[in-house]
């Protein structure tokens, strides 16, 4: 039997969807037929994706100590489940050497890339998926598992949230599913400053011979959540366009 990617019936919360990844996360979760309920910042734009989603969204910083319940109780008292959650939202400052970083911009890091996913999967548990179990997908990237210039709270944060996918599929296994995605380069307006001078060069030291788009994410992310993906937890799915291996020199 080939497995399902339906998810009709399903109820997920995305975080950081109004744009780029975390919005191709909430189409292709919805396209797939599940019920959506969106968060962001940009509230104008939470309006538009829950529109065109025919779902439900919350504007605010998943960084508020308040945010992660409100969000949950939304989706719970609008679909009545909460059986996936995508830990999408996440900030790349403080940009820089480490040397030079503020101490509040590195705690603000560290709160919205790692301490929100972990208080979002505490409401989500407690909500619905201790008694029903459910799936759950953070966002990290490629880049926390090696060093680079001026990135070092994106990457240190981002490393922390792998590790704390992995201790979640330990904890939460069999109810719950806890698995991470890894995107290399994405055109995405955050990574811009990155792909926007030297896309070209960039591709051509690619396997794939091109950069991402976030529907490539949204695609593993996906199948992470789908009963395709029904014997997998603690897992992180490389989805860099083959950034990991580059491509080989050609023989002359």
């Amino acid at each position: 039997m080939t497995p399902s990617y339906g998810l009709r019936g399903r109820a997920a919360v995305v975080t950081g969807a109004t744009r780029g990844i975390g919005l191709a996360v909430a189409r292709a979760l919805a396209d797939a037929g599940a019920r959506v309920c969106v968060s962001a910042r940009d509230a104008d734009g939470v309006r538009r994706a829950a529109r065109e989603l025919d779902g439900v969204g919350l504007a605010g910083d998943v960084g508020d100590p308040g945010h992660p319940g409100e969000l949950t109780r939304l989706c719970l008292d609008s679909f009545g489940r909460i059986d996936i959650l995508v830990n999408n939202a996440a900030t790349n400052q403080p940009y820089g050497p480490l040397m030079d970083a503020d101490p509040l911009a590195w705690r603000e890091a560290f709160a919205v890339n790692v301490e929100a996913p972990l208080r979002l999967v505490q409401c989500a548990w407690r909500g619905w998926m201790r008694e029903h179990g459910g799936t759950v997908v953070n966002v990290c990237t490629e880049g926390a598992g090696h060093v680079g210039p001026d990135v070092g709270a994106y990457g240190t944060s981002k490393a922390a949230l792998l590790h704390l996918t992995r201790q979640l599929a330990g904890e939460l296994g069999p109810r719950v599913r806890v698995n991470s995605v890894s995107p290399g380069l994405v055109r995405t307006r955050m990574a811009r400053f990155v792909w926007e001078p030297g896309e070209a060069e960039i591709a051509r030291g690619l396997p794939l011979g091109r950069i991402g788009e976030p529907r490539d994410v949204a695609g593993a992310v996906l199948w992470l959540c789908s009963d395709a993906a029904e014997w997998v937890t603690g897992a992180d799915l490389l989805v860099d366009g083959g950034t990991s291996v580059r491509r080989a020199r050609r023989a002359t």
